[in-house]
């Protein structure tokens, strides 16, 4: 797991390329030198004690401790009453979305299975009603013999390093800001059209949102949530770390994330989602155990049964446990149960991550997943992707992230308001949107209000692996849709293809005005290349006919107009 979020500033230049080439490491091979019989013979007193420690090693290992998953076979004999198990809410999400209330998934794991795995690891650690699955905790030779129950189909190693999470430091508490960082508190939600919620008193009510984070230190007495105190709107919290129900202590990355979802101060709004109800669940601890994906899969199964509408997830996991093809959406666990999730009716929304600086680069899990809306952060400086948030597509080359918000923001922490950076805090700033969306078209599913994020992206209908479909608009829900108007033509000169532009300036264009978005894509769609410029003059492009092959198609973006020209 990384908790997303990272305290560096961004220098970016005018015109910006996506690099989606890997840098990759190559293991460099030992060598060994026998220059003489007196080197081979202390080469195999080396290579012998090297051997023993390491069959000490395997020796003691089979009595050492480690986490497995145990798959089992069915749920014969489990019965499952779905009005005492489920909150109310989470029966009329199903019925709404129009799935059983007596799906498979949901009925308990056999009691048997359990007893019998019990009696001979060390402990169970947590049960999986969804995948038919328990974590537990034994020796090698202990699962050897779980691994011979007639019932148990798989049995997994969990696997996982240790890495601090990357956090910062706070400041004393105090909520005045600075000139320029009250401008971008007013322009972390306006950049969305968030004005026109406020304008309709839309603010997420009736809508019920899981945060999935490291702690929620004060969020019980910090006055950026004593709306939400006051009124009773955080029905439930749990720390799937320690099995309490205790939250507000540890990493304050979720009190920061909780902000910028519904944190109001001084009558200013951090997120918009003001008047939703909350459900905190602490998945996370400063270090990165293997157990953080045991305990998301836990925190999403009681999510679901507490009749969550929404879950934003500011976490994911990447080259500590994954390579980059396997950030497919079906390989990590997570990133099933996810996709899992929403089947049962929930959006689902997740920091894309701040990968994209680094020689991983691209999307972790479960960002990865299909059916979740994936966060990309943007500059609010240059008002186009912030070089640290990751990349898309995922390795089977779906579009990732969905869409963006700015990754540079106000939040509410332990003792004040700072500036904080990361995909961590665009991922709740598009929950609070969604929940606000959502109140106003309550009627649609979860998918439904999927399609339609996607949709009032300011960049629809194009999309990059840098942005996604941009910016989500409030006018796309209050308003409806506008048609766009040309901006620009695309016509040949010579052996040139040529971008030309309109010289009127649209005020009402959300964003900055002279960004123009072009990409390259191969005849199935995949994008190559793409670019974001800034124009300065009518001729705001010119690409030689020539250094494109016959049948890629580029696509064109400028001020709410798309157009395409294929070679």
């Amino acid at each position: 797991m990384s908790i997303f979020i990272t305290k560096v500033k961004q220098n970016s230049g005018l015109k910006q390329k996506a690099n989606n080439v890997i840098s990759q490491e190559w293991i460099k091979p030992l060598l060994i030198n026998f220059s003489t019989f007196t080197g081979i013979i202390l080469n195999i007193m080396k290579l012998t004690k090297y051997l023993l420690i390491l069959l000490i090693f395997c020796t003691l290992s089979v009595n050492a401790q480690q986490n497995y998953r145990v798959f089992f076979r069915d749920k014969d004999g489990s019965t499952f009453d779905p009005y005492s198990y489920f909150d109310a809410k989470a029966i009329e999400r199903r019925i709404v979305n129009n799935i059983s209330l007596y799906d498979i998934t949901d009925f308990p794991v056999n009691e048997n299975y359990i007893s019998q795995v019990s009696s001979v690891a060390d402990s169970v650690l947590f049960v999986s009603r969804w995948f038919n699955m328990a974590y537990v905790d034994a020796t090698v030779s202990q699962i050897e013999k779980i691994k011979e129950f007639s019932f148990v189909t798989t049995v997994e190693p969990v696997l996982g390093s240790m890495v601090p999470a990357m956090i910062n430091p706070e400041a004393d508490y105090d909520s005045v800001l600075s000139s320029e960082e009250s401008v971008m508190l007013i322009n972390q939600t306006a950049r969305m059209g968030g004005e026109l919620f406020t304008q309709k008193n839309i603010d997420g009510k009736g809508l019920r949102i899981a945060i999935f984070d490291a702690g929620f230190p004060t969020v019980d007495v910090n006055p950026a949530f004593e709306h939400i105190r006051r009124d009773g709107r955080i029905l439930k919290t749990w720390d799937f770390t320690r099995n309490k129900e205790f939250v507000y202590s540890f990493n304050s990355h979720g009190c920061m994330v909780m902000s910028c979802i519904g944190g109001m101060i001084n009558g200013r709004k951090i997120g918009l989602a003001t008047g939703a109800e909350f459900m905190l669940a602490r998945t996370e601890v400063n270090s990165e155990p293997y157990s953080e994906e045991k305990n998301w899969l836990a925190a999403v199964e009681w999510a679901d049964k507490n009749g969550a509408d929404i879950i934003n997830s500011s976490l994911g996991y990447t080259f500590n446990r994954y390579f980059n093809d396997q950030m497919d959406g079906k390989t990590s666990l997570v990133a099933r149960a996810a996709n899992l999730a929403a089947r049962k009716g929930i959006l689902v929304i997740n920091a894309a991550g701040n990968e994209g600086s680094s020689k991983w680069k691209f999307i972790g899990t479960p960002a990865d997943a299909d059916s979740i809306i994936s966060a990309g952060g943007i500059d609010p400086d240059t008002d186009y992707h912030i070089s640290f948030s990751s990349y898309g597509p995922t390795s089977d080359k779906r579009m990732k992230p969905n869409i963006s918000a700015y990754g540079s923001v106000i939040a509410a922490g332990k003792t004040g308001l700072s500036n904080v950076q990361g995909t961590s805090f665009a991922s709740p700033l598009i929950a609070g949107f969604a929940a606000c969306a959502w109140q106003v078209h309550r009627d649609r599913t979860n998918m439904q209000m999927f399609d339609e994020l996607q949709k009032s992206g300011d960049l629809y209908p194009y999309f990059d692996y840098a942005h996604g479909y941009g910016v989500p608009q409030a006018s796309w829900f209050v308003n409806g849709k506008t048609n766009a108007l040309p901006t620009f033509n695309i016509t040949t000169v010579d052996s040139n293809l040529v971008i030309v532009t309109d010289t009127i300036n649209d005020n009402h264009w959300p964003g900055k005005q002279g960004l123009l978005y072009y990409k390259i894509s191969d005849s199935k769609g995949f994008i190559e290349e793409y670019y974001v410029i800034s124009v300065y003059q009518q001729e705001a492009l010119k690409i030689p006919l020539k250094k494109y092959s016959k049948g890629k198609t580029l696509t064109v973006f400028y001020r709410g107009y798309a157009k395409e020209f294929t070679f």
